[in-house]
Order: structure tokens, then sequence, then C-alpha cells
């Protein structure tokens, strides 16, 4: 075998372990218990006891793996962001902003359609002071509100959004959308499949934003 082979990354990457392999595993388990609690109940009424009892572990076990209710809830919330950064990796930058824009309000609508977008803490919740205090979830948020920021000036410059609107209150519109009560209330009702749920969303959002 030559040194080049002994050399590259792969043959020198060291293989994880079977112990190894299921711990992560169980973390992957229990971060996908706290997503659908989070979606489901929200920070204040998801108990620790309720994430071991679906991953189906005992709370000792779970608190090896996080600490604290906090962490377990913040470790959600950093793969929801991760996720959010692939799907922006995703999107051809090359659209009109606004078309990346609404690709975007779309995305976090289907996901919370899905049961998938965890609830955002209250104001004065110890997740929210936890995760300002998280450097993976910060450096995530900064990533994805530097992109939509610099579509969002493209947008306005094109005159497909109205430039009079401060941009950040463009942004946490779009961020609104992850948490629009309008998606729950819409599926409720039974009337309305989750495609007509996201278009009239879109439309009543992004009509409201374009220049008149």
């Amino acid at each position: 075998m030559s040194s080049a082979v002994l050399n590259s990354p792969i043959a020198s990457a060291p293989k994880r372990s079977f112990r190894e392999q299921m711990h992560l595993a169980r973390e992957d388990a229990i971060v996908s218990a706290v997503n659908r609690l989070l979606a489901e109940k929200g920070f204040e009424a998801m108990t620790v006891d309720e994430v071991a009892a679906e991953v189906g572990i005992a709370k000792a076990s779970l608190y090896k793996h996080f600490p604290s209710k906090e962490d377990l809830a913040a470790a959600a919330m950093v793969r929801v962001m991760d996720r959010a950064r692939a799907f922006l990796d995703s999107l051809d930058t090359t659209l009109p902003a606004a078309d990346l824009l609404q690709a975007v309000a779309r995305w976090t609508m289907e996901v919370q359609l899905a049961g998938e977008m965890p609830s955002l803490p209250s104001e004065n919740s110890s997740l929210r002071a936890a995760l300002t205090t998280n450097k993976p979830y910060v450096d995530g948020l900064m990533d994805v509100s530097e992109r939509l920021g610099r579509w969002i000036e493209r947008a306005q410059a094109d005159g497909s959004i109205n430039p009079k609107l401060p941009p950040i209150a463009v942004l946490y519109t779009l961020y609104a959308r992850a948490c629009d009560p309008v998606l729950g209330f819409l599926k409720g009702s039974g009337l309305y499949t989750s495609e007509q749920i996201i278009e009239m969303v879109l439309g009543s959002c992004f009509d409201g934003l374009r220049t008149r």
C-alpha cells in the first residue's frame, strides 16, 4: 500500500466504536423527541420526563447526554438552525431575491406544518437566555440572518419589496412565518391542504410587502 493511501484522511480517520455509535444514535433520538415535543407543546410545557419516556430511557440516562432541560431544547434549536442553513445552501442564489425569500418562507411553513418546527421561547424563558450563550446556535442565527439580509436588500433595490420598510422589519416578518399561529388554525379547520395554506399565507405576506 502506498504512503499516499496511508496518509489520506479516509485511511487515517479513526473509526467510531460501537459504543460511540450507540451514544450518538441515542443523542439523535433524544433530540428528535425534543424537537417533536417543542413543536407540539412548547418549551414551558415540555418536561424531561416526557422526553425520557418517548425515547424509552431513564431520566438519569438522559441527563448523561444533556444536563438540563435548557440543554435539551437548545440542541433541538441548533438542529433546526443547521437544517435552515443546509436549505439556504441548496438554493440557486442567481434567482431573483424575492423568489429566494419566498422559498425560505415556504420552507419554514412546510417544516412547521409537518410538526418539526420547535416553538420559539418566550422573552422571559430560561431557554432564550441559554440560547444567547450557545455558540453553535448564535453562529447559525447570524449566518442565516446575514444571508437573508443581503437578499432583502437586493429585493428592495429592484423594487420587488417595498424599499421604505426597514430591512430588519422584513427579516422579522420572515422569521415570524416559522411560528405563525395562522398555519395551525387553518390546518385545524380541516378545510385546506397544507399546500393551500402555504399559498394563502405566502400571498398575504408578500403581497403586503410588494411596492404598490
